[in-house]
């Protein structure tokens, strides 16, 4: 008898909810567009299109006025908001709150630092969100690096002070806080200040633990999810049976008899109700009934 387990950890972080919920509230009475997907997950942008969500890229925002426009979770650089100020667009404002601090935190430090020779830098993935946000806040001088082979880009006879995007992960950021500190020599300085979100750093335990104790996994979330595939190779790590899918439609076989438990788990991104979904589509294929 296999068994399927949900995990009761993943899904939705905070800053998600606070966005969708946001979103939801402003559309039941008008209008409303949002700037890039609410969350990297295609299927929860389309339920809330069906909603009347507008989503739009920066093409069309150029072009919008005299309307209401959602900010998501990963924040946006003071750019927008100039932006929208000049052109009658009110803003809804749903940005992580560990987002914003973070953002508050860099723009301070740069500052404080102009005129000092000294390199902003923040590890995360170039072009993403929240990323293109927080160098947004040093007028697009922060240098990212997401990898080792990016330190080539630093000048280690200046000053260095590193921060990080809040969804990368802790032991990445440790491995490029040495590979800085053995690089970098007196007098020059070397300040870091770890940004990395603990709801989501404190889910990469849990999702190891529950990854190791069942004989398949099945990891759920949007392809474009920073957070998910973070969270994905620590499943894999955990467990080499794990398997990566977007929607329930992609589980097409029965599992084999000697498969006696799976976990259905997902990244901050991923909403409930998908990973229900997914635990219902193996039942249907195994004549199973789910545990959660």
């Amino acid at each position: 008898m296999i068994n399927v387990e949900i995990d009761s950890d993943s899904g939705f972080c905070f800053g998600v909810v606070n966005a969708i919920q946001s979103a939801e509230r402003e559309l039941r009475t008008s209008a409303l567009y949002c700037l890039g997907d609410i969350v990297h997950n295609s299927l929860e942008v389309e339920r809330l299109r069906t909603l009347g969500l507008h989503t739009i890229g920066q093409d069309e925002f150029q072009r919008l006025r005299n309307r209401k426009l959602l900010l998501r979770a990963h924040g946006e650089p003071p750019a927008t908001y100039a932006y929208a100020k000049a052109n009658g667009i009110t803003i809804i404002d749903a940005t992580c709150p560990v987002v914003l601090r973070l953002q508050q935190k860099i723009h301070q430090c740069f500052c404080q630092t102009q005129g000092e020779n000294v390199q902003l830098v923040i590890y995360g993935k170039k072009g993403h969100a929240e990323v293109n946000g927080l160098v947004g806040q040093t007028e697009g001088t922060a240098i990212v690096v997401d990898k080792p082979a990016d330190l080539d880009k630093l000048d280690f006879n200046r000053h260095i002070i590193l921060f990080s995007q809040t969804t990368m992960s802790l032991d990445g950021f440790r491995q490029i806080v040495d590979l800085i500190g053995n690089r970098i020599h007196p007098p020059v300085r070397f300040e870091y200040f770890d940004t990395i979100c603990r709801q989501v750093a404190n889910r990469l335990p849990g999702i190891k633990a529950f990854a190791a104790g069942h004989d398949r996994i099945y990891f759920v979330a949007g392809r474009k999810s920073s957070n998910g595939q973070v969270l994905f190779e620590e499943c894999l790590k955990a467990n080499p049976r794990s398997v990566f899918i977007t929607h329930a439609g992609e589980i097409v076989e029965p599992l084999p008899p000697n498969v006696g438990s799976v976990g259905v788990c997902g990244a901050t991104s991923t909403p409930k109700w998908l990973m229900e979904e997914v635990a219902q589509r193996i039942k249907e294929l195994n004549t199973l009934t789910p545990t959660y």
